[in-house]
């Protein structure tokens, strides 16, 4: 079952490329979240778009919201990726898609990780998720606007 506007997002703790286990329960509670959810990295259009949330970030800190990628390569592969890119938000490590599936994130043609950003409330509420393969810019343009909304 996928997570839709309106629902709770799912709890989740992982690991991070900055060596602590993360929980997003302990995120929303402080400020606003966007999850997204990317297929791998070092691939062109997964580091076009953590370079185009990295040069938005201060954007999101001043919307008082935080971000957060995640995908399915380790900590280790994040960790040289974040540093490689200057990225300043966390990337989790989801090794076994098991939270990529608890949120129903889609496939593309059945094989490739789909690419989807959730923005989530202080309350844990999802209140936009934008899902597109090919758009990356557009997942931090939705972003901004529904922040903006929420503030």
């Amino acid at each position: 079952m996928a997570v839709k506007v309106g629902d709770s997002a799912p709890n989740f703790t992982l690991r991070s490329n900055k060596g602590r286990s993360v929980k997003l329960e302990s995120l929303y509670t402080q400020k606003p979240v966007v999850l997204y959810f990317y297929p791998k990295d070092n691939t062109p259009g997964c580091t076009k778009e953590a370079c185009w949330f990295r040069d938005s970030y201060e954007v999101f800190q001043k919307l008082g919201a935080e971000v957060v990628g995640i995908s399915s390569d380790s900590v280790e592969s994040h960790k040289e990726f974040a540093a490689s890119h200057n990225l300043p938000f966390e990337l989790l490590s989801d090794e076994n898609d098991q939270v990529r599936k608890k949120y129903g994130v889609p496939s593309t043609l059945g094989i490739l990780p789909g690419r989807v950003t959730y923005i989530i409330d202080k309350k844990g509420i999802v209140q936009e998720i934008f899902s597109s393969q090919l758009n990356v810019n557009g997942h931090i343009k939705a972003a901004i606007q529904t922040l903006e909304k929420l503030k």
